[in-house]
């Protein structure tokens, strides 16, 4: 049973919508702080560099084969859509289920963040935390709120504005003295200087693979406002694909200048390398600098995971496996209810402190969405191979194992790094299973009444 929305969503979104949406989605400050973490990690510059390559590669890798199934099935509701296509209810629900809670608790971690990085530059709001989240959080709300348009105004403006200043950052840092150029010795307990291939070498090699992977996720966004994107079979392969290739190119000339700027123990010893490259280029403003753009970075992502989490709930509310009234979209294309509900319970996480055990159950949530999303590839393209494809994922199926595998590997490496995230995120996956029979019960109550 499929329960139409009152109102059709607006195609109205193109290419470089989904672009902004793509970068604004996934930029965030993990790009200012990483590189310090993976020079202590690694030891080694050009390890640093050969990592985030690798990353960016594997992150490709999975926006072909994700950007197949966005062209075939242009439909509201991101990984939700995929997995209930090829698994039916049961799994589409399992999927919709936790990735909302994922976004939901992301977006109240991303506000409650924000408000820190307002407080460094604006005192009151260092006073007052919670007030100073929820105050971000119903700004853009309310924005969102007003519709579509301005949604895609507002995206499209914080995510140029945060390619601007990281530009800005990486041109300063070259137009900068480079760094001297000396013998270095591998910090102890990192990669280069580890025995090689031991046990301690290849667990800080995947650490290290993870972080890089983890800082690349929502390059995907696009896909939760496909059936709002103009021609999606041309448009959602192109912002997906382009995207993922624009984010990993400015992730590498990212790491690129502050290798320039910072000696490898400055920045193997950096909490914030973004900041202390800022401090060369300008040595009074810099750390204010840094402050601003590590703010802007961060209500780009909380702009977009706001914009599309309600999306989660049309498609599932659509599908008759969520509350009818969160289908409805108003007049200006907005799905208000869901948009107000997702808001809410995120300002609930932020009042009662909850979303940091999310926040860590979320790393090893989200890994589901690209477990089942890879495996659904697989399964249409076995099941329904007459199905129009407007896009076909390159490389297959070799391309697409090979992140299905990795995908199955860092699920492994996330259960055996945080046992009781693991339990959690078991219970939550198994509260999911009365709550699916609830739900469908009702489905079946309001078919016999119809």
């Amino acid at each position: 049973m499929t329960i139409p929305a009152a109102r059709p969503l607006h195609r109205i979104l193109g290419l470089g919508f989904g672009l902004a949406l793509a970068f604004g989605g996934t930029v965030g400050a993990g790009i200012l702080r990483l590189p310090g973490t993976l020079a202590a990690a690694l030891g080694d510059t050009h390890l640093v560099l050969l990592f985030w390559v690798i990353g960016g590669l594997y992150t490709l890798l999975g926006a072909v084969a994700v950007a197949e199934l966005a062209a075939m099935i242009p439909a509201a509701g991101g990984f939700y859509v995929y997995a209930r296509r090829a698994f039916g209810d049961r799994g589409g629900f399992l999927i919709g289920w936790s990735d909302w809670i994922v976004n939901t608790s992301g977006v109240a971690y991303l506000a409650i963040t924000a408000a820190s990085f307002l407080g460094a530059i604006w005192a009151p709001a260092a006073a007052h935390g919670q007030v100073a989240a929820i105050a971000i959080l119903s700004v853009f709300t309310g924005l969102h709120w007003v519709g579509l348009r301005l949604g895609r105004t507002v995206t499209g403006c914080i995510s140029a504005t945060v390619g601007l200043l990281l530009l800005m950052l990486v041109a300063g840092c070259f137009l900068t003295a480079r760094a001297p150029t000396l013998p270095t010795v591998a910090p102890a307990n990192s990669v280069a200087a580890l025995p090689l291939m031991s046990l301690a070498m290849v667990s800080g090699i995947v650490m290290a693979l993870r972080s890089v992977l983890v800082t690349f996720d929502g390059w995907y966004s696009p896909i939760y406002v496909a059936e709002e994107s103009t021609d999606p079979a041309r448009t959602l392969p192109r912002a997906i694909i382009g995207g993922a290739l624009l984010i990993a190119a400015l992730y590498l000339i990212v790491n690129i200048a502050f290798i320039r700027v910072l000696p490898l123990p400055v920045l193997a010893a950096s909490q914030l390398p973004a900041a202390d490259a800022a401090g060369l280029i300008l040595p009074r403003g810099g750390a204010l600098i840094a402050t601003v753009i590590s703010f802007v970075t961060i209500i780009s992502v909380m702009n977009a995971t706001l914009m599309v989490t309600p999306r989660i709930l049309v498609g599932l509310s659509r599908d008759g496996l969520g509350m009818q009234r969160a289908a409805a979209v108003s007049v200006s294309g907005t799905p208000r209810f869901a948009l107000g509900l997702s808001s809410v319970a995120a300002a609930l996480l932020v009042l009662t402190g909850t979303f940091e055990q999310i926040i860590a159950l979320g790393a090893v949530l989200f890994v589901f969405n690209y477990i089942s999303a890879y495996t659904a590839v697989f399964v249409l393209r076995r099941r329904e191979p007459a199905l129009p494809r407007p896009y076909r994922a390159f490389g297959f199926p070799v391309s697409t194992a090979v992140v299905l595998m990795g995908s199955v590997l860092f699920l492994v490496a996330a259960v055996a790094d945080d046992h009781r995230s693991a339990v959690i995120v078991a219970t939550l996956l198994l509260v999911s299973i009365p709550v699916y029979a609830f739900v469908t019960r009702r489905r079946a109550v309001a078919q016999a009444g119809i």
